[in-house]
C-alpha cells in the first residue's frame, strides 16, 4: 500500500471534526452507569460510575443464599454509627439495624439486632434467656467472636456461630439495612429474607 506523500490533503471524509464529547443527558438506554455511547465516543460521566463495593463473608453468605440486596457504600466515621450513615444518606435511622455481640454472666457471645435510633434493653433480654445478665462484649472481644471489626459488624458470615435475638419491631418493617461486614458499607434487603437466613428469636427488648 503506497502512502499518502508529504503535505498531501487528507480525504474528505477525514476532514471532518469530531462531534463534541457526551454529557450524561447523551445516555441510551441499556447502557451500563456511566457508559455513554456517542459518534464513536465512550466515555465515563463524572460522578455516574459505581463506588467499588467490598465482597465480605456477608455479601457471600447472602449471594450463596440467592437473596438480592444493594450495596451503599458511605463515609465511615468513628463512633457515627448507624445515625452517620442515615445523616449520609437520608435514610430513617429507624430502619438502620445495629448489629451488637453481647455476652451474659457465663461469657456465652450472642448476636443482637436493634433499630438504630433505639438501644437494648439488656434486663428484658436477660429475663427473656433465663439468665443473670446480659452485657455488650468488650470491641476486641466482639471482634474475636464476630471475624469482623466493631463499626462493621454484620449479622451474617460471623466467625463462630452465635444465637441471634432480634427486636420484635424489626420484624414488621418490609425492607432494612444492617451492616454489610466492612466499616463503611450498608446493605439494604427484604426483612423476610434476612429473618428467614438468620432465624432469629424475636424479642421485645426495646429500652
Amino acid at each position: 500500500m503506497e502512502s499518502a506523500p508529504s503535505g498531501a490533503n487528507p480525504p474528505a471524509d477525514l476532514e471532518s471534526p469530531l462531534p463534541p464529547r457526551p454529557t450524561a443527558g447523551d445516555a441510551v438506554e441499556g447502557w451500563p452507569a456511566g457508559l455513554i455511547p456517542n459518534a464513536g465516543y465512550c466515555c465515563i460521566i463524572p460522578g455516574m460510575s459505581k463506588q467499588k463495593q467490598p465482597v465480605t463473608r456477608a455479601v457471600r453468605a447472602l449471594r450463596d443464599a440467592g437473596i438480592a440486596f444493594d450495596g451503599h457504600p458511605y463515609t465511615y466515621v468513628n463512633g457515627g454509627g448507624t445515625r452517620q450513615f442515615a445523616q449520609d444518606t437520608g435514610v430513617d435511622e429507624h430502619l438502620v439495624i445495629k448489629t451488637l455481640i453481647m455476652e451474659d454472666e457465663m461469657a456465652s457471645p450472642m448476636i443482637v439486632l436493634m433499630h438504630g435510633d433505639r438501644e437494648v434493653s439488656t434486663k428484658a433480654l436477660a429475663r427473656h434467656l433465663g439468665v443473670r445478665q446480659v452485657r455488650p462484649c468488650a470491641p476486641q472481644v466482639a471482634d474475636r467472636h464476630s471475624g469482623y471489626q466493631v463499626g462493621g459488624t454484620a449479622p451474617l458470615g460471623t466467625r463462630r456461630p452465635m444465637p441471634v435475638y432480634c427486636e420484635a419491631g424489626i420484624a414488621e418493617l418490609p425492607r432494612i439495612y444492617v451492616n454489610g461486614g466492612h466499616r463503611g458499607y450498608i446493605v439494604s434487603l427484604a426483612t423476610a429474607d434476612l429473618l428467614r437466613l438468620l432465624q432469629p428469636q424475636l424479642v421485645a427488648m426495646v429500652q
